[in-house]
């Protein structure tokens, strides 16, 4: 059995949930539309995750691809861990969430975070209340523990191994029709 597919009723919750951002009535969301939504609003990574909804050089994005980007965001049921081993890995396994976890933090493509990149969402997360120099310690810290191959920057694959313990299925979830 592969993985639970998404149901009639789930398509048509969130097809109206589209509709109902969709403030210009033309069939795509722009990042204003997405900016109305309360929970990215108050999320310090909200711009990064609204990026995340939009391919490289567009500005609007369809019912599809809304779709597919929340698909990274489905709670992984336990009826599908233990899924057909040669099927397509689905969009909310672990590895997948992990990529886009780490896409958010990697601003230059490059697949790697650097010490800039990680200072830059520590900002964003706790905000103006920690000094800089507190935040590079944290940062210098954070790289010091993940960094194995000593280039002073985090690996995707040092990344997985700092999150190995870390419940990622349940904290990347996001509910968005209950």
């Amino acid at each position: 059995s592969g993985a639970k597919p998404i149901s009639h009723s789930q398509i048509t919750r969130l097809y109206s949930r589209f509709t109902s951002l969709d403030k210009g009535e033309n069939g795509t969301l722009s990042r204003e539309d997405f900016q109305r939504i309360p929970e990215l609003a108050i999320n310090p990574l909200g711009d990064r995750i609204i990026n995340a909804f939009f391919s490289e050089g567009e500005d609007q994005v369809n019912f599809r691809g809304f779709m597919r980007t929340l698909a990274h965001f489905r709670p992984i049921e336990d009826n599908e861990k233990s899924k057909d081993q040669n099927g397509p890995e689905p969009l909310n396994s672990r590895s997948n969430k992990l990529h886009f976890a780490f896409r958010l933090y990697d601003l230059d493509k490059d697949d790697k975070i650097s010490r800039d990149e990680l200072l830059q969402v520590l900002r964003m997360m706790v905000g103006v209340n920690i000094s800089d120099e507190q935040l590079g310690s944290i940062a210098d810290r954070t790289i010091q523990e993940a960094d194995q191959d000593g280039d002073c920057a985090i690996s995707f694959a040092e990344f997985v191994k700092v999150l190995e313990k870390v419940d990622v299925e349940q904290k990347m979830s996001i509910r968005f029709l209950h």
